[in-house]
């Protein structure tokens, strides 16, 4: 947004001049007007007060939550029962779902009987499941109709529709039997019956069916809209991209938040009140603490074989880092891959196979880094003593261990917590850094007490 453009605004507000503030709002692009609100949250309610109902609408929709919440807090009465009455029915939902009881109370009476039934449906099915994501406006037609009297019905009905690039065919019951786009309805002969145009090869999502599985729908048959059915296939809505454009968003930054380490914001960062960012982040800090606690629980169970040689805690930090970074990639690499559909629980062993190969080879790699780096420091100076080489096989042979640990663990996991109905996210890449870190000490020990036994230890 331009800094003029934003100057101009202001200044019509403070000459209250209404009427040009409308029309310069009307100038300009929904997604502009979205920005202006963004950097005047203080003029809000008035740039959706100002607006003309339908655009503010259209506006009103792609805001985010806190600031819809705000927005309805402060409108006046007879625009917001306008607002309210013109959302389409899944925005309507989404809306309604963020809300608290009473607020969503108080906005529901404001709708009409008909469309208060319709929101409290949406409203009844569960708060991830497409169902609320579903609207009821679509075109419906019957096999038997021919496309002459289709046009007519879609010149009819189609402008309460939330799309019509996609037909939906149904019998007599209400049963979806196939979906048609509208190229082929204005290609075809118009006394041809829709009969004739369907193959019976629609792709539906069931009302019950997770967000999540929706958003995979989508992205694998390249469609605008899908229909939404119940267990028996009787059609209830479609759900269209933009709102699976929206979920898909969502859903990544959920996931973001949950792989750094932290419950997921339902604001934006600097909206979050600082006691409630607090209360997101303390939870998983006070955990992988106690996890990191355990370090120091096996550091002591080899203190007798660290005041021997000491030399040895001079890689600790580099063995835990080096294992915690190859789980932190296998976990975020692994976690994408289940998020895109590319891997499922079942794929359990080809991925424990192909981390078994490259955690050995990247193990490999670090390792003979760090018996190099060993051998070049013996070059220049005793720091290591007589039986440098030895220590350098410790902390190479400890390096291939404590990798190929964390590649398995980091890839791992976020197939154990799906198996197990939990996220996969939440096996997050701090949870599995401190995973190996304590692992990772007990595997590099115990490869000292093998290798050094008789000669350091």
């Amino acid at each position: 947004m331009e800094e003029k453009v934003v100057e101009e605004v202001v200044e019509l507000i403070e000459r209250e001049g209404d009427e040009q503030l409308r029309e310069y709002l009307d100038a300009l692009n929904i997604s502009d007007v979205e920005h202006l609100i963004d950097e005047l949250p203080q003029y809000a309610v008035k740039f959706i007060d100002t607006l003309s109902i339908k655009r503010a609408v259209n506006v009103f929709r792609i805001l985010d939550f806190p600031t819809q919440e705000k927005i309805i807090k402060k409108l006046p009465g007879e625009k917001l029962a306008q607002l309210i009455n013109l959302l389409p029915p899944d925005d309507r939902t989404s809306l309604f779902s963020e809300l608290k009881g009473d607020a969503v109370k108080k906005l529901i009476i404001l709708l009409p009987a008909k469309d208060r039934v319709e929101a409290l449906s949406l409203l009844g099915y569960k708060e991830d499941s497409v169902g609320r994501l579903m609207t009821p406006d679509y075109i419906a037609v019957k096999t038997d109709w021919t496309v002459k009297r289709v046009l007519e019905h879609i010149r009819k009905y189609g402008k309460d529709s939330e799309t019509i690039d996609v037909i939906y065919v149904i019998d007599e019951n209400g049963i979806l039997l196939d979906d048609i786009r509208i190229r082929e309805i204005l290609l075809a002969n118009p006394e041809v019956p829709v009969g004739e145009l369907t193959d019976n090869r629609s792709i539906a999502l069931n009302a019950n069916d997770p967000q999540e599985e929706a958003i995979n729908v989508f992205r694998m048959n390249n469609r605008v809209a899908l229909p939404v059915t119940d267990d028996n296939h009787v059609l209830l809505g479609i759900v269209t991209v933009d709102d699976i454009l929206w979920i898909a968003n969502e859903e990544y930054t959920e996931d973001m938040h949950k792989i750094g380490g932290t419950q997921a914001l339902d604001e934006p960062y600097l909206d979050m009140p600082i006691f409630g960012l607090f209360k997101r982040r303390i939870g998983w800090l006070v955990v992988l603490f106690l996890g990191e606690m355990l370090t120091a629980t096996a550091m002591a169970h080899f203190e007798a074989d660290i005041a021997k040689a000491v030399v040895l805690a001079m890689f600790v930090p580099l063995i835990i880092s080096s294992g915690g970074n190859s789980g932190s990639q296998a976990s975020t690499l692994i976690i994408q891959a289940m998020a895109l559909g590319e891997i499922t629980i079942g794929d359990w062993w080809r991925v424990m196979r192909r981390e078994i190969i490259s955690g050995l080879m990247l193990g490999l790699v670090l390792g003979s880094i760090g018996f190099l780096r060993i051998f070049v420091w013996t070059l220049f100076s005793n720091l290591y003593g007589p039986h440098w080489a030895l220590i350098g096989v410790t902390v190479g042979v400890a390096l291939v261990g404590v990798v190929l640990w964390g590649s398995l663990a980091g890839s791992m996991l976020p197939l154990l917590l799906k198996k197990l109905g939990a996220d996969p996210a939440t096996s997050s890449a701090p949870f599995v850094a401190t995973l190996v870190d304590v692992t990772g000490l007990i595997i590099y020990f115990s490869v000292a007490v093998m290798f050094l036994t008789g000669v350091l230890l």
